[in-house]
């Protein structure tokens, strides 16, 4: 057994293994205690369980609207990606906040008297393959919408100034030089 003395020093040198403060904090105003994040995200307020009950778009919904993910709603079609259910495609019937599940159609299960019960699936096992769109999640996605960058450089319509161009002008600003910033 180990002794107190002991105890204490490993945790105070850092080496004391179920301590959070070994580990660096990196947000000062942001806890890193494991209680007060799960309190947080258990007891959140339904707009922002809206916001975390996200699903990630498919690829050929990704490459079109240039956004990786969003909150799932209640029309949309999905796929469930993991667990027994994996595979399996079906419109959003129900989004339950209050127990952070969707109910899929089709996806069902009998009781022992014969009744159907909808499976809760959790929305970070699936994946969106096709989503109800109006004018206000037009604005969403064009708001989450994502300037594509290739390789290193912006695309067109992005301005991106490269380390060369940045040593010109420092230059000149220091000589006071006019420069000209076409190639």
């Amino acid at each position: 057994e180990m002794c107190i003395r002991d105890r204490y020093q490993r945790r105070v040198h850092g080496d004391y293994q179920n301590s959070s403060r070994s580990k660096m904090k990196t947000h000062s105003n942001v806890t890193s205690s494991r209680r007060k994040c799960r309190k947080a995200h258990f007891s959140a307020p339904s707009h922002i369980r809206r916001r975390i009950m996200s699903c990630h778009l498919n690829k050929d919904l990704k490459n079109q609207y240039h956004v990786r993910a969003i909150p799932v709603r209640k029309d949309d079609e999905v796929q469930v990606m993991r667990g027994n259910n994996k595979g399996k495609k079906g419109k959003v019937m129900h989004v339950y906040r209050k127990r952070w599940c969707l109910h899929i159609e089709k996806i069902t299960k009998d009781k022992a008297n014969g009744t159907q019960v909808q499976i809760p699936i959790h929305p970070s096992k699936c994946q969106i393959v096709s989503l109800k769109l109006d004018k206000d999640r037009k604005k969403i996605l064009e708001k989450k919408k994502v300037v594509e960058k290739g390789k290193g450089k912006y695309k067109a319509g992005a301005v991106d100034m490269g380390l060369d161009q940045k040593l010109l002008l420092f230059t000149s600003l220091q000589h006071e030089i006019p420069v000209s910033y076409t190639h």
